[in-house]
């Protein structure tokens, strides 16, 4: 039976993670204990060690691909003696929710609970924006120094989006712990200014 690779959550708190790099292709052997692929997140890099044997039957998620949600299905290994190349894709993890019946016994209850439950949510995205922006508005008036002696402190993942952006880090302060620059910052500067 094919076993699939998920994205693996590195830190409690991942929800999605960028693939920075393969380091095997389709119809390689591994086994338990081989490196895999870097997974990136805004914090760290990681490698991604294969923890089954057998051949790298298909790559879902190609490399470079960002924004990669936790449990995503990445690739599937085909067990010793299973076609590779008869591996079928894996069914959509985000299956749409079954319809409700029509008519019929609760069913106005059914929406008028859901209804609060969407009020509540929205409540709720609405007070921690309110919370996040007080935050933002901390930060903007004490920025730490991003910078230790001629290292700037900054994310793998900051590092390279501020690349892709043409942005100089060595000018930008950041918001993260101790200074440090993270996605956030760079995703909030314009395009060659600090």
């Amino acid at each position: 039976m094919p076993i699939e690779l998920k994205m693996p959550a590195l830190s409690p708190t991942m929800e999605e993670g960028t693939l920075a790099k393969w380091l095997v292709k389709e119809g390689d052997a591994v086994s338990s204990g081989d490196i895999l692929a870097e997974i990136e997140t805004d914090k760290a890099t990681m490698e991604f060690e294969a923890i089954d044997e057998g051949t790298i039957a298909k790559i879902l998620v190609a490399e470079g691909t960002d924004e990669v949600k936790v449990g995503t299905v990445i690739a599937i290994i085909a067990e010793e003696g299973e076609d590779a190349g008869a591996v079928p894709s894996p069914v959509a993890a985000e299956a749409a929710p079954p319809s409700p019946p029509a008519g019929g016994e609760g069913s106005e209850e059914r929406r008028a609970d859901d209804r609060r439950s969407e009020d509540r949510r929205a409540e709720n995205r609405d007070s921690e924006d309110r919370r996040k922006g007080d935050r933002r508005d901390e930060r903007a008036e004490a920025p730490a120094p991003s910078k230790v002696g001629d290292r700037v402190k900054a994310s793998p993942l900051a590092r390279r989006i501020a690349e892709q952006k043409g942005l100089d880090l060595s000018a930008m302060s950041g918001s993260g712990p101790g200074g440090r620059i993270v996605k956030a910052d760079i995703e909030g500067a314009a395009p060659g200014k600090p």
